[in-house]
């Protein structure tokens, strides 16, 4: 399975009129098995674009083309929230089989499913726990197992870690890039963190300040699994030398236009 993004563009008009291009021209693929991730300035429009490839929103122009998608019932993508999106009123097990019983799926089955990726994202023993009982990794363990239990062709997460204290964000680094090569998905990950996105990357498409365009597409080539010493690493820390060169620039160029 691969994914087009295929010249996007989109543009907001208001209620007077007025409008706003929030993106421009984006065109890249995403590979079977990738990883990618977007990182981008502030109001570049990564989210924007993450939900027109989710189907939550219509491009202006452009398209996705999902090739040699599976006919069956899996959905195309399902989508992390930064929020973590849990029902509160449901307990962990429930909240995960949600979707599942929203297609149908027979109660053996959820539960057989349920409990692989509770066990993959390491929430044993938390089945019956509700969401004010969790911590903030925790919750978002939930929301990646809900996800992933909906079997989708591509995982889309929009900035998921932002609202962790630092220590949690790394250790949910360090998990995610090993769910990513249990499941073997393709994986579209938004970030404004560089560290992050090179970590986590096998490539990362960086985006102007608005109107988004792309600046620039940087394979990754660093070793998997990904380990915490990767971070001291040489050529670590040149990829994000590299890709902080441009949104510093932007950055720049947006602090002008304010002056």
């Amino acid at each position: 399975m691969r994914v087009l993004i295929d010249h996007i563009s989109k543009t907001y008009t208001d209620r007077r009129g007025g409008q706003t291009e929030a993106l421009q021209d984006i065109d890249f693929d995403i590979s079977e098995n990738e990883f990618l991730v977007i990182v981008g300035p502030s109001g570049c429009g990564k989210s924007t674009l993450l939900n027109i490839i989710a189907g939550l929103l219509s491009s202006s122009s452009g398209q996705v083309i999902f090739e040699g998608v599976r006919n069956d019932s899996s959905p195309y993508t399902a989508v992390v929230f930064q929020d973590f999106a849990l029902f509160p009123w449901r307990t962990v097990l429930k909240n995960i089989v949600y979707g599942l019983e929203e297609k149908g799926v027979n109660k053996t089955e959820q539960s057989v499913i349920a409990q692989k990726f509770i066990s993959m994202v390491g929430l044993q023993g938390f089945e019956q726990k509700y969401p004010h009982q969790l911590s903030g990794g925790m919750k978002q363990r939930v929301a990646i197992a809900r996800a992933l239990a909906n079997d989708p062709l591509l995982l889309l997460m929009d900035e998921p870690f932002s609202a962790l204290d630092a220590q949690t964000r790394m250790l949910m680094q360090y998990e995610l890039s090993r769910i990513w090569e249990e499941t073997q998905k393709s994986f579209l990950y938004i970030t404004h963190n560089i560290q992050e996105a090179v970590f986590l990357g096998d490539r990362v498409v960086v985006l102007s300040r608005r109107p988004g365009r792309i600046l620039d597409i940087v394979k990754i080539d660093l070793p998997r699994p990904r380990r915490e010493d990767l971070m001291t690493e040489k050529l670590y820390l040149k990829y994000v030398d590299w890709i902080w060169g441009y949104i510093k620039d932007q950055a720049q160029e947006t602090m002008k236009e304010m002056r």
